[in-house]
């Protein structure tokens, strides 16, 4: 019998190592090493093409002779996941989506091949779940399932003789931590048993051109679980968001080889599975019926689509040493920043008072452009004065109180007039050309001049 070898392998980078050591060598993350024996009497796994395609095609040529006619989308009759692809599925491409358990992962790809099953070949592989759950749900979602192929199976080497044998258009691997190689010994799930399977599964959709989907499995800090290699290896990486007892699901694009990163499709569950969201800003904006103090509208943007949210601040007498700093859907670091700036360049000090932040729908906004609206609702709350009526707001605070722009104002105007706002406050250099029909545009170049505009 042959001996084993044992290995210290890194979880984030999938880097080995002969000893343990508490830093990893190759990517320098602490406590990621973990113990995996190989069995050093079997030859090595012959290593085949690149990722990228074939290791016929490997040669140099110009690039104004590659075929831009090869790379075809095909739409997968969910709109709001074609637009976080960049448009559609291309032929050969690998997506990788992941998210919290029970989000949806499996009833979003389900329906999607369910839809492609119109004009395409699909295959779904699980490795977590029976024939019967899987036909259980297409069964209560009403799916036409005469054409959409099952397979259970756990072993990648026999499912991609299979797959290359019935040669599906696209297929979907659910969930990549149940698979394994048998060119390792480690057990599924296994830094590298995920790191072997992916390679393999890659390199097999470029070569036959398959459109691959992996559901991958998330931590308990919502990062993709696995060694860190796995989101450079595919060409898209989705992430499954939704907040508890919400309705609402958020499908956002991080990496994407083939559109624009950052990218929101917008879902909503119900028992017959998910909705598409066509108009997410009916949904995130909270019509009061009376204007209320600590409320304010922000045009925010993700990806090529502007969207509404409604920001809402509490500011109450802190009963403590250090004041609180709550922020839910925004940096909490950059909350901090801000009032900051409020109390040097506005004035107003709130050293002694709690501030609580959310952003209405669980929406995460990333960008600088909700610093104005972020300032008006805190300011709102503090002096108990409800913002106009009809009121929008956008454009990002700088340390010396100056008000900067930030991109696509003109359509962020427009997404505002749309939907009903009659007056815009935004940075001087963001004011449109040509006048937005039905809004009143306020432009302001510093953080006080946008102070004394709505509370003097």
């Amino acid at each position: 019998m042959a001996r084993e070898k044992t290995l210290y392998v890194c979880r984030e980078c999938g880097g080995s190592f002969p000893k343990w050591a508490g830093q990893c060598a190759d990517c320098g993350a602490w406590n990621t090493l973990q113990e995996s024996a190989v069995e050093s009497g079997k030859a090595a796994a012959p290593r085949f093409a690149g990722y990228s395609g074939d290791a016929a095609a490997a040669m140099i040529r110009p690039l104004s002779n590659v075929d831009m006619e090869k790379t075809r989308r095909t739409a997968t009759g969910l709109p709001e996941l074609d637009r976080v692809l960049g448009g559609g599925l291309v032929q050969g491409s690998v997506v990788l989506i992941g998210g919290d358990p029970g989000i949806g992962k499996s009833t979003l790809l389900i329906q999607a091949l369910a839809s492609l099953s119109e004009y395409m070949e699909p295959l779904y592989v699980s490795g977590e779940e029976s024939a019967e759950q899987i036909s259980l749900r297409a069964a209560r979602l009403g799916l036409p399932v005469d054409r959409l192929q099952l397979l259970t199976e756990t072993c990648v080497e026999r499912i991609l003789t299979l797959a290359a044998k019935h040669r599906p258009s696209v297929m979907v691997m659910d969930s990549i931590q149940t698979f394994y190689s048998e060119q390792l010994q480690s057990a599924p799930g296994a830094v590298a048993q995920v790191r072997e399977s992916a390679a393999q599964l890659v390199r097999f959709a470029k070569q036959t051109g398959i459109s691959l989907f992996l559901v991958g499995h998330v931590t308990k800090e919502g990062a993709l679980a696995g060694p860190r290699v796995l989101e450079h290896m595919v060409d898209t990486v989705l992430y499954f968001e939704g907040e508890a007892g919400s309705q609402i699901r958020l499908v956002r694009a991080i990496k994407n080889r083939f559109g624009a990163v950052n990218e929101l499709g917008v879902f909503a569950m119900t028992d017959k599975g998910l909705k598409e969201v066509s108009n997410p800003s009916a949904i995130f904006l909270s019509r009061h019926e009376e204007q209320i103090a600590g409320s304010a509208i922000l045009v925010t943007r993700e990806g090529t689509r502007p969207l509404l949210v409604e920001v809402q601040a509490l500011v109450d007498q802190s009963s403590l040493g250090n004041p609180r700093r709550v922020a839910l859907g925004l940096e909490q670091n950059r909350l901090a920043m801000l009032l900051a700036v409020l109390h040097r360049h506005g004035g107003i000090g709130l050293v002694d008072q709690d501030v609580f932040l959310n952003v209405v729908g669980g929406v995460r906004v990333t960008e600088t452009a909700a610093d104005l609206p972020v300032l008006l609702s805190v300011l709102s709350s503090f002096r108990d004065r409800p913002l106009p009526q009809g009121l929008a707001a956008f454009g990002e605070v700088g340390l010396a109180g100056e008000i900067r722009p930030v991109p696509s104002g003109e359509d962020r105007v427009r997404e505002a007039a749309k939907h009903g706002f009659t007056r815009i406050l935004l940075p001087a250099a963001n004011k449109p050309r040509r006048p937005v029909k039905g809004i009143e545009v306020i432009p302001v170049q510093r953080l006080s001049q946008a102070l004394s505009v709505l509370f003097e």
